[in-house]
């Protein structure tokens, strides 16, 4: 009987947890943008200790967002002296901890727990911290984490947040605002609780190695994203006068958008906000409800093991080779405005195996310059692109529209367009990237040999991801246009709202993190750096857009030291930057 009870009460603890976490994401995604380096460290099994600095009552709750298991925080014993809040606090796993002294039972609670194989949160400042006082600046720290970790065996996983301090801005919450609060957090390796030494020595080593964690994530933040002195922590009652102050100036907070001159008004940009997020939403939910249809079986963790394995011991421009097709060659000699061919990776789909390309020459015939056109995912219609063609056939280019695989003519029987292309699957996923870069590879050989040896590449979205990769492995590009690319593909697969069913079929089959990420150096984009001059490349990114977020563009392109960087008020999916790419275009020359 009493096992039951507590067997519910754990149950009702968890949905709670589950319950208010989900709440506060949907909260915290609407003002803030969370920036993440190691998120993987954070997915340690076991019981571990999670120590992180302090900058800001929101910080548990920040952090809480981001790890995907529950956690225990030790929270000051004054805030469960209200009832109610107590009430609430209890109900997620919250325990008391005095800040002052140390108390049995706190330090009982929390061995038991972590001897459990569950996570316990505390920050070892004893409180909010900034400037000399804090851990971040060199500040001392307080035994109470070494003493933990060593007595209940377990690792401490160091944590520094920065940002969240800004949340204190009652502008920062309003819609009025603009743009949401960037709050950027780093997990670094996880510190053993050194068994083999004695027990003072231990504390002492933990706690020193704890205090240069701190200090190096710190440093790693601030390089990493480019940290202002704004955006370094201040105290809270600062913060909150600043808002004040600027609401008695009254003024008006314009966010700044990408080159464009003239200031829209708040009102307004907050209309494409809210329009843009409900359109990805939309099409996100679609996606993840096509996505339904596929499972993975009881050896895809196994097949995705071998084919990494594989994987690592090759370098991009062999994974991307492109063998030589005599056929292409002569097709294209033909002027055949559509020319198909045999795909040099073969497939289980007879459809997808025959690639395809349209080709729209300019009056300057093929030994002119020729721009690839690289549609999104589940492009609908190639209007849209075959318009764009006849933009640059004006500027004296030919263009050539790519069928990407799994799309149009190569869908096989049975499927959407562009269905198969991404799902759970991760290995079709590769072969079908590897697929399109080595076409695109094929007709640029190809249209040497006619005597075409200057290139561009337009490329959208899933399409923009192909694109990066042929940057990887192709010198002779003119240009690279990458509009809202898939550059980040830990963001894509684990933290993408178009990819929540691929996730939980990835967790399903014990398929995780660690084992993708072994395949980055081939499909990550924001991972490597362009064999082409990043001078000539061009990102453009959605402000609005949550499946390729701005930050994550704005990441490669600091990476991609001497790109450009463009930003279109608009989501992932919109219009607008077709347009403003080709603007860009003209205007440097191509």
């Amino acid at each position: 009987m009493l096992r039951q009870r507590n067997t519910q009460s754990v149950r009702i603890k968890t949905t709670s947890y589950r319950t208010g976490k989900f709440l506060v994401r949907l909260l915290l995604g609407c003002v803030t943008r969370i920036r993440l380096v190691r998120r993987e460290n954070a997915n340690l099994t076991g019981g571990f200790l999670l120590a992180a600095n302090h900058i800001s009552h929101f910080d548990p709750f920040v952090i809480s967002s981001v790890i995907r298991r529950k956690i225990d925080w030790m929270t000051m014993a004054e805030f469960f002296r209200s009832p109610a809040v107590g009430f609430l606090l209890r109900a997620v796993d919250t325990f008391p901890a005095d800040r002052d002294r140390a108390n049995r039972k706190t330090i009982r609670t929390a061995i038991e727990r972590l001897k459990e194989g569950r996570i316990v949160g505390l920050f070892p400042e004893g409180g909010i911290r900034d400037g000399a006082r804090s851990l971040l600046e060199g500040a001392p720290l307080r035994p109470g984490a070494s003493t933990l970790a060593h007595i209940a065996g377990v690792p401490i996983l160091p944590c520094v947040i920065v940002g969240s301090d800004r949340l204190y801005s009652t502008k920062r919450w309003l819609p009025t605002s603009g743009r949401r609060t960037p709050v950027w957090i780093a997990f670094g390796d996880p510190i053993s609780h050194f068994p083999g030494l004695e027990k003072s020595e231990a504390r002492t080593r933990i706690e020193f190695e704890l205090a240069a964690a701190f200090k190096s994530l710190y440093a790693e933040l601030q390089q990493t994203f480019h940290l202002t002195s704004d955006d370094l922590p201040h105290p809270p009652q600062e913060r909150m006068q600043r808002c004040r102050a600027s609401g008695r100036r009254g003024d008006l907070v314009v966010p700044k958008i990408g080159n464009r001159s003239g200031c829209p008004t708040v009102r307004r940009d907050t209309f494409h906000r809210i329009a843009a997020s409900g359109m990805d939403a939309v099409l996100c939910a679609s996606i993840n409800f096509i996505h339904m249809r596929h499972r993975l079986n009881g050896h895809s963790r196994a097949e995705m093991e071998r084919y990494v394995e594989e994987c690592e011991q090759l370098t991009a421009d062999q994974y991307y080779a492109s063998s030589h097709d005599d056929n292409l060659a002569e097709a294209l000699g033909n002027g055949h405005s559509t020319i198909t061919w045999r795909s040099p990776i073969e497939t289980k789909f007879p459809a997808n195996n025959i690639a395809c390309a349209d080709f729209f020459p300019s009056e300057r015939g093929r030994s002119a310059p020729t721009v690839f056109i690289l549609h999104a995912l589940m492009s609908t219609s190639p209007v849209g692109y075959r318009r764009c063609a006849q933009h640059f056939n004006q500027l004296g280019w030919n263009a050539c529209f790519v069928r990407l695989p799994y799309h149009y003519s190569r869908v096989p029987r049975g499927y959407w367009n562009g269905e198969l292309a991404i799902t759970c699957d991760l290995i079709r996923n590769a072969e079908g990237l590897r697929q399109g870069v080595t076409e695109v590879r094929q007709l640029m050989s190809a249209l040497r040999e006619r005597g075409s040896g200057e290139f561009g590449l337009l490329a959208t979205s899933y399409g923009g991801w192909i694109g990066a990769l042929i940057a990887l492995v192709e010198r002779d590009l003119r240009f690279v246009a990458l509009m809202a690319p898939i550059v980040n593909i830990e963001h894509a697969i684990w933290e993408s709202p178009a990819a929540r069913c691929i996730r939980r079929e990835l967790r399903r089959a014990n398929i995780e993190p660690a084992l993708v990420a072994r395949h980055f150096h081939l499909s990550s984009p924001i991972h490597n750096l362009p064999l082409s001059d990043p001078a000539r490349v061009l990102f453009v990114a959605g402000e609005f857009d949550s499946i390729a977020p701005l930050e994550q563009l704005e990441t490669i392109q600091q990476k991609w030291c001497g790109s450009e960087l463009l930003r279109v008020r608009q989501g992932h999916f919109g219009y607008r930057m077709l347009g403003a790419t080709i603007a860009r275009l003209k205007a440097r020359g191509l």
